[in-house]
């Protein structure tokens, strides 16, 4: 078992092997580190570290670097969450200020997360399947096709043109638009799309515009479909080449799942967090996932269709106490954000 100084010397060597590149050696420790022991005790705790796979020497005569298994014990038992600096959360700030509407929003927070990180930001977009339609929008662009655009509470806005098989005018559109807002307006996307999809044919009176109706119901179906799925937005894809060298192998599988995104989605769904709302997936622990070189970290965001994820994702060598307290950090504030425009709703 390893002893509380041990764990203290950990501590030590993820700090100076995350800073330095280097491997960490006793000596080094005695000369950064306030332990008031001699090279020799550090010598024989990290003895005991590397019995618990916790460090293991990359070359013959080397000093030591952490395991995925040591990271695991410093992140749930030995990181400290450094407090951002005021220029940190000034830029959080003037980031996501003011955004256009919820892409933008979410645009802008993978962004200002990488700029912080260094590293591949990532965030779940809020769910929208419980989310309410609160408005459906028909605008003419030409006499055959219109604009169609569904809003929900939650912030979701979605706009399709859509090409109609007629041509049609105003009141045709005025029409058109009561008969579908009486479907789905109110109504939670998921039971907006069955309706919308069982549409019965129009009175006879309005039999002329029956295939225009059609074509917009079918758009409205397939953007409420869009509504119920799960996104992601990343930034940052080009750190993962500037950081090549912390990898232990290729970065092509991290590649292929920013191209993908399936399997992010899946990984940053099923991490556990704790009592704060936080959660790391360390190296070996991604293996399932084809992600066995990389390190993600994560925290919950509050949003009007319950909670999402917003966090980074790069090599295990990263900074954890730091990247968690940037995701902490901006999490905060997006869940801040939404609130504020729920309620302003």
């Amino acid at each position: 078992m390893v002893s509380e100084r041990g764990l203290q010397v950990l501590r030590a060597i993820v700090q100076d092997y995350v800073e330095t590149h280097e491997p960490v050696g006793s000596r080094s420790i005695v000369e950064r580190h306030a332990f008031g022991v001699s090279a020799a005790t550090i010598r024989n705790d990290m003895a005991q570290l590397e019995d618990e796979d916790l460090i293991t020497a990359p070359h013959t005569s080397s000093g030591r670097v952490p395991t995925d298994k040591g990271y695991r014990v410093f992140v749930n038992h030995l990181a400290q969450l450094r407090p951002l600096s005021g220029a940190q959360r000034a830029a959080i700030e003037s980031f996501l200020v003011a955004p256009a509407d919820l892409d933008d929003l979410m645009a802008r927070t993978v962004r200002v997360l990488t700029q912080l990180t260094g590293q591949v930001a990532l965030a779940q977009y809020p769910s929208f399947a419980r989310a309410k339609i609160t408005h459906l929008e028909l605008v003419a662009l030409a006499p055959n096709r219109v604009l169609v655009i569904l809003v929900t509470d939650a912030g979701g806005i979605s706009q399709r043109v859509a090409p109609l098989p007629i041509d049609i005018d105003e009141e045709d559109i005025a029409v058109l638009r009561a008969r579908l807002s009486a479907v789905i307006s109110g109504r939670p996307v998921a039971d907006a799309s069955e309706r919308v999809g069982d549409l019965g044919p129009v009175e006879p009176a309005g039999a002329r515009t029956q295939p225009a109706l059609d074509v917009i119901a079918g758009v409205i179906s397939e953007e409420l479909g869009e509504f119920r799925q799960d996104r992601l937005v990343m930034a940052g894809a080009a750190t993962l080449a500037r950081r090549e060298q912390d990898f232990r192998g290729s970065i092509h599988p991290l590649l292929e799942a920013i191209e993908e995104q399936v399997t992010l989605l899946r990984l940053m769904s099923e991490m556990v967090t704790d009592e704060h709302g936080l959660a790391a997936s360390i190296g070996t622990e991604n293996a399932p996932f084809g992600l066995g070189e990389a390190s993600i970290v994560a925290s919950n965001y509050a949003a009007p269709g319950g909670t999402a994820r917003v966090g980074v994702m790069g090599p295990t060598r990263m900074d954890y106490p730091t990247n968690l307290a940037a995701a902490r950090a901006v999490a905060r504030y997006l869940s801040r954000l939404l609130e504020d425009d729920d309620s302003g709703r």
